[in-house]
């Protein structure tokens, strides 16, 4: 792990990532790129007149003072930490940033959400979670151990799912996490005998690792929906973080269909991270 981006609006939450971050930059020396999306118009950023120029650059000069002096935190002293500011579109330009600079992981802080909101306006961080190409670890507060000893990844054990196991398990490796492999059995028309589960879990391990040594690794449990199932086992277990692949549905897809991952991480008390199918 050499560069984590971190999303900075200078809320509480940013800086309880800002932290996180500092934590494995520390454990890995690894470089933080401090990332701040300046909202500014298009008619101001286009405008051909001076004083339209003239407040643009009032504007960007105001944010870059505010950055710097948000980033001179004790804790940052002995960490290498680059600041990065870009004007504000779309959230999808974290994930260009995030390819333009082969960052590792982007960190973001969250307060979730519930609700009408949840639907019909979402959270940056969401936005993020549904572009990233990259890893995205989303805490909600100050998270005190980053070792990550137990990380519980969910899992529907689908072809699919191959490619964000394998960049998971590449990367727990490193961090030295213990993977516990969660699918969660639901009593509906998706419902699953255990002989069933566990061709599909054989048929998974085989094609991603032509071996199956994980497999004592995998818990079956059954719940209403797979949200509820994956977080009940999380908190059986009393993992240190939750991981799961997410699809990035966009459009009327994630507004009818939704996204297993996004919810997770909009409802975890436990940092959630997310790797793109």
């Amino acid at each position: 792990m050499k560069k984590i981006i971190v999303p900075i609006d200078f809320s509480e939450h940013s800086e309880y990532a800002l932290k996180t971050a500092v934590k494995l930059a520390k454990k890995h020396d690894a470089e933080i790129l401090a990332l701040h999306m300046l909202e500014m118009s298009d008619i101001m950023l286009t405008a051909s007149d001076g004083l339209q120029t003239q407040k643009a650059m009032f504007f960007l000069q105001l944010a870059e003072k505010k950055f710097k002096d948000f980033l001179k935190k004790d804790y940052l002293q002995d960490v290498k930490v680059t600041p990065i500011i870009k004007h504000f579109k779309v959230f999808s330009e974290v994930n260009d940033v995030a390819l333009k600079n082969e960052a590792d992981l982007i960190i973001m802080g969250s307060h979730g959400a519930s609700g009408v909101k949840e639907f019909f306006v979402g959270s940056n961080t969401e936005r993020v979670v549904r572009n990233s190409d990259i890893p995205v670890l989303v805490v909600k507060n100050n998270v005190s151990n980053i070792n990550f000893e137990a990380v519980v990844f969910a899992c529907d054990f689908s072809e699919e799912s191959i490619k964000p196991y394998l960049n998971a398990v590449k990367l727990f490796d490193k961090l030295g996490s213990k993977v516990y492999f969660v699918n969660v059995n639901l009593p509906n028309e998706r419902f699953k005998s255990s002989l069933e589960i566990e061709k599909q879990v054989v048929n998974f391990f085989t094609k991603a690792e032509s071996n199956l040594d994980r497999m004592n690794d995998v818990h079956y449990i059954s719940d209403y929906t797979v949200e509820e199932g994956i977080l009940n086992f999380a908190n059986k277990l009393g993992a240190d973080m939750i991981a799961i692949p997410t699809h990035g549905r966009k459009g009327l897809s994630h507004f009818f269909e939704g996204s297993v991952g996004e919810d997770v991480a909009n409802h975890a008390t436990l940092p959630v991270i997310t790797f793109k199918i």
